[in-house]
């Protein structure tokens, strides 16, 4: 049992809780909710994000910031008397790269609040707990990370087997019966547990109803990362990392981005046997795969020419994780590669975005419009700018001039906007170039010291 001081900056007492966790890694923390107080919850509306959609209540952060020190002390007072209600969530629609919606829930503003607040808290524990294997929404580290991560092991282990899985409606089937027992192995604090319990029962409000819940945590949520995550980590990560690992012949990887996940095996058997077994280990917490989208794909990399093909060997295949399909191509010099381009559909969905912008803002003036796709193509190759995906890069750059030039040709019948007279525009009003933003090279160099002294 552990007891932590509520005294001094936020900083410090995250770490104090920190350093104990990861000192005593079986310790279980009893009394945490006491070091959350008007300055902690004030930490935790900085952090929060102002321009999020308001919810069920309407109150936006500006409107909460109005009176921000009576809002947080009777926010407190309620937190810590167990007289706090969570209201239900706002459902809402967001569109999936497979042409679906995804249900999210969007929290009032006061909840996101206290949630970013509770999960600071647990963020501090667990974060000593977490595995390498698990990237997403957490400090410190990206997508980009895991990525590369990816891509390494792959590289050394010249493609191996890949186990391509998607956990059927994750948030919706999460079993908070199994979160708790999870909770319990570190946090038994009774304030931060039945906060906890009562935003997973708060609901869901659609259609002017309220709908009751009994399992899952609302997509959206600002703890249901966390939450997430503590769960994968005792369902997937560690069960792969204590129980299937060793008992591999050959390597094999695993990396998790949320509930994003691929597996990565040297042989075929091993990775066959983790396919049959998974189902199981997930079942067992109420996780279903998804049948179509979990599968296991040859990736070794491709014979040369002259090679001779053994007997059954398959010829590598694609997977995705990330926004990114993963493939084998040359490089320049004639090597077999692994290589990642943008998602198709994701590329599609992109240029339809930027269809959707051009046509609600047809009338505005070329410099705003050239200002805000500057920083849309910029902001897509921030993300997308990896090694090998210039050719992506460059497909979007030239959709983006083409649906421009394709509404900027709508505002009049009298001055047609012909492609002569859009180059001289854009010679004018320059769009951003494709670039690799996250060079897989200069990560290395960055890395070796040697590399550095050339």
């Amino acid at each position: 049992m552990a007891e932590t001081s509520g005294s001094g900056p936020v900083s410090t007492r995250l770490e104090r809780i920190a350093k104990l966790a990861r000192e005593a890694r079986q310790m279980v923390h009893t009394t945490l909710a006491h070091v959350i107080d008007v300055e902690f919850l004030r930490e935790a509306y900085r952090r929060r994000r102002r321009d999020g959609a308001p919810g069920i209540d309407g109150q936006t952060a500006e409107e909460y910031g109005q009176d921000l020190e009576r809002n947080l002390a009777d926010l407190l007072e309620r937190f810590k008397s167990g007289t706090y209600w969570a209201p239900p969530v706002q459902r809402a629609y967001v569109p999936k790269g497979d042409g679906g919606k995804r249900p999210i829930g969007i929290p009032t503003f006061e909840d996101k609040v206290l949630q970013r607040a509770v999960t600071m808290v647990l963020e501090a524990i667990y974060e000593q707990d977490f595995l390498d294997c698990s990237w997403g929404f957490r400090p410190g580290r990206s997508a980009h990370e895991a990525l590369e991560v990816l891509w390494k092991g792959l590289t050394e282990m010249k493609g191996g087997w890949v186990l391509e899985a998607d956990i059927q409606g994750f948030f919706d089937n999460l079993v908070p019966g199994h979160l708790r027992s999870f909770l319990d192995q570190r946090v038994r604090d009774g304030v931060l547990r039945r906060t906890i319990d009562k935003w997973l029962k708060a609901g869901v409000f659609e259609d002017g109803q309220i709908r009751e819940t009994e399992l899952g945590t609302p997509q959206g949520g600002v703890i249901s990362p966390m939450l997430a995550n503590i769960y994968l980590h005792e369902v997937l990560d560690t069960w792969f990392e204590g129980v299937v690992k060793p008992r591999m012949k050959g390597a094999c990887l695993l990396v998790r981005y949320a509930d994003d996940f691929v597996m990565v095996f040297e042989l075929e058997q091993d990775a066959r046997k983790v396919f049959e077994v998974l189902p199981k280990r997930l079942g067992r917490y109420g996780l279903t795969l998804h049948p179509e989208k979990t599968r296991l794909i040859p990736f070794q990399r491709p014979r040369n020419p002259y090679e001779p093909k053994g007997p059954g060997q398959p010829e590598p295949g694609t997977f995705d994780l990330l926004g990114f399909t993963h493939h084998w191509d040359r490089s320049r010099k004639g090597f077999w590669v692994v290589r990642r381009r943008t998602m198709a559909r994701r590329l599609t969905r992109a240029v339809k975005a930027i269809t959707a912008w051009c046509r609600k803002h047809i009338h505005e003036e070329v410099v705003e419009q050239h200002r805000a796709l500057s920083l849309k193509l910029k902001g897509h190759n921030a993300y997308y700018g990896v090694t090998g995906n210039w050719d992506a890069l460059a497909r979007f750059k030239d959709a983006v001039e083409e649906t421009w030039r394709k509404w900027l040709n709508r505002r009049s019948q009298k001055a047609r906007m012909w492609w002569p007279k859009f180059k001289r525009l854009l010679k004018r009003y320059p769009l951003p170039k494709p670039i690799v933003v996250h060079s897989i090279y200069r990560s290395q160099r960055s890395r070796n010291p040697r590399s550095r002294m050339r």
